[in-house]
């Protein structure tokens, strides 16, 4: 197991997350200030990948060089914002979700098991 590969793989898909979360931000905040431009930076995310955010974020700076760097702000600071909360909420939905899942687990594994007792014949009493 790489761990780092793991990790950078983690970081990449959670830049991209923020990204579209950063997308968002500036689409509802322009609907408020400039519809139109709001209406065309949703058309433009509807046509280009916003999962991949850097090549999202290549393509906007093509075509809209002050909404690029708008959503590089807003990212940069939602990211300043997660990031102290980020690592312990991990490891707590981490391990509530493992717990969970074990529980859902030994509940069918336990119905099947009552099953297998319900239809099997019953032990035979040994008497001494």
């Amino acid at each position: 197991m790489d761990v780092k590969h793991i990790a950078k793989q983690t970081s990449k898909t959670l830049i991209s997350y923020l990204t579209y979360q950063a997308v968002r931000t500036v689409i509802a905040q322009l609907a408020e200030t400039d519809p139109p431009r709001s209406l065309w930076l949703q058309q433009f995310t509807s046509r280009e990948n916003v999962q991949d955010g850097e090549r999202y974020l290549k393509a906007l700076f093509r075509e809209q060089q002050d909404l690029g760097f708008r959503i590089l702000t807003v990212r940069e600071h939602l990211a300043e914002m997660v990031a102290d909360y980020l690592p312990e909420m991990l490891r707590t939905g981490i391990q509530q979700a493992n717990r969970q899942q074990r529980c859902q687990q030994l509940e069918r594994m336990t119905q099947v098991s009552d099953v297998s007792v319900e239809g099997s014949p019953p032990p035979e009493s040994t008497t001494d």
